[in-house]
């Protein structure tokens, strides 16, 4: 899968890339499949199933990173991030332990740390399910309880750690194919979906604030990032739109860390968000009162993600 040539000493992170020059097969419509730059195919091997290989610049998967007992994987990983999923049909001439092994090999090589790994029935039970394609989860007819496949199915999660954002990598090498799963973990892209100075009006008039999501910080600043510029342009259309309105601007944050920290750093976000419609927009300053609850507001449970990113968001409530 690699050679000494191939895999620089010197390089901070090694590209796991095979010496062969492949054609790349059309995907649909002129879309490319390409591999992975960082984790290519065996030698010899070509794409299967081209509808079902897939990129995603944003999405989650649940990775298996435990055995299979009783029915069930006992522990799986959750990851988001850029998702590329490759399907490789595996050469005639080469055995799924060479190939498995050969992937192994480089994952170590490039620096990948072994979250899991497994072979034959440690793997999974086909009787419990059909096989998704697009994801490395375990259950296959060649493990089923009753046959024993002349190649066990082997699988391999890992992971790299490094500054410029961790990637997760899953193999399952079958009789037939590879199956290939990288995350580039990464935050989804803000500033997709706001809200306009309409919508804000309404929920004004209606409930007396509104909740702002696309005004966004890093992790402990109060800094507003660029991608903010459409929402803080959309708060500052309705107050030109409505000379009367006066607002008090509230920032919220999760309850990680200590609370008088985050009421400190809420009402710095609030302060940074007047600022701006008053430097850039040129509201009145009198037309706003920048504060901080901190988690004192939330609105879902800060025990999973999911409800931590709705809680840190900016308000609008009108004076």
């Amino acid at each position: 899968m690699y050679t000494s040539k191939q895999m620089s000493s010197s390089a901070t992170v090694a590209l796991l890339t095979f010496s062969l020059l492949l054609i790349t097969p059309q995907f649909a419509a002129g879309q490319e499949v390409k591999d992975h730059p960082l984790i290519s195919r065996y030698p010899g091997s070509e794409f299967a199933y081209l509808p079902k290989s897939s990129v995603k610049e944003f999405d989650e998967i649940q990775l298996p990173v435990g055995p299979y007992k009783d029915g069930k994987i006992v522990k799986t990983e959750r990851v988001e991030g850029k998702v590329s999923r490759l399907i490789y049909k595996n050469p005639r001439d080469r055995s799924t332990l060479e190939i498995f092994r050969n992937y192994q090999q480089a994952l170590a090589k490039g620096g990948f740390q072994t979250l899991f790994t497994c072979s034959d029935r440690e793997c999974g039970d086909a009787s419990k399910g059909p096989l998704n394609e697009a994801v490395p989860d375990f259950g296959y007819w060649c493990v089923a309880s009753s046959i024993q496949c002349p190649e066990p199915m082997r699988y391999i999660a890992a992971k790299l750690s490094r500054p410029a954002g961790d990637v997760v990598a899953a193999v399952k090498v079958r009789s037939e194919e590879t199956y290939l799963v990288v995350v580039d973990v990464k935050p989804m892209q803000g500033g997709m979906v706001t809200v306009g100075a309409k919508e804000m009006a309404a929920d004004i008039s209606k409930s007396g604030h509104v909740s702002i999501y696309g005004i966004y910080f890093d992790t402990d600043k109060s800094v507003i990032k660029p991608e903010s510029k459409q929402s803080i342009a959309e708060i500052a259309k309705l107050l030109n739109e409505q000379p009367s309105l006066r607002l008090h601007v509230v920032g919220h944050t999760d309850n990680a860390g200590v609370l008088g920290h985050n009421m400190t750093l809420s009402k710095q976000r609030a302060e940074a968000v007047v600022n701006a419609l008053v430097n850039d927009h040129k509201i009145a300053a009198s037309r706003l009162i920048a504060n901080g609850v901190g988690p004192l507001a939330p609105v879902a449970s800060n025990a999973a993600e999911e409800g931590r990113a709705k809680n840190r968001r900016v308000e609008l409530v009108a004076q």
